[in-house]
């Protein structure tokens, strides 16, 4: 029997293999979600969350963008500005992540892994979607990988826009 904090070896091995299907499918978007799990967890132990904390920001992290299996490669791997169709489509991938583990939720650590991963592309004044939260609605989860999210996209060439400093992508998030 494992405790809520506990994450049973299996469970990383399912995850590992979310994220290898993810790799084969995308090794940009997989990269990047190496990246942002290593850095939420990082930004939580800077805010001072506890261990249980930091290890649902690393998973979430590390699985906020797995729903873009879902999504047709010529959307996803397009090089240039999406049309507001292919945007609507783009933006269902928070929701596919979250029906992606579903299977998992079994295991109660899985359970606080949703709200980080359902809501990262909420915004604070209520803009961002699936579910337009703004404020202090938006899970503590959720707002940290966005951040940690945004700065890693926009500190990455894509090829539509180049790389920003950290510097720069920085006064761009205040």
């Amino acid at each position: 029997m494992t405790s809520d904090t506990e994450i049973p070896v299996w469970a990383i091995d399912a995850i590992n293999a979310l994220l290898q299907t993810l790799k084969l499918k995308d090794p940009f978007t997989f990269y990047h979600c190496c990246r942002v799990g290593r850095a939420s967890r990082r930004l939580a132990n800077a805010l001072g969350l506890s261990e249980h904390e930091q290890n649902i920001l690393e998973f979430s992290g590390l699985l906020h963008d797995v729903g873009k299996v879902g999504i047709p490669d010529d959307i996803l791997l397009k090089p240039s500005r999406l049309t507001d169709e292919e945007m609507t489509k783009m933006k269902s991938h928070a929701e596919l992540s979250c029906e992606i583990i579903k299977p998992l939720m079994h295991i109660p650590f899985f359970r606080f892994l949703l709200p980080g991963i359902r809501y990262h592309h909420e915004q604070y004044d209520g803009s961002g979607y699936p579910s337009q939260l703004s404020g202090e609605r938006i899970p503590l989860a959720a707002r940290v990988i966005a951040v940690v999210d945004t700065v890693d996209a926009m500190t990455h060439t894509r090829p539509y826009r180049k790389a920003l400093s950290i510097e720069r992508a920085l006064q761009e998030l205040r």
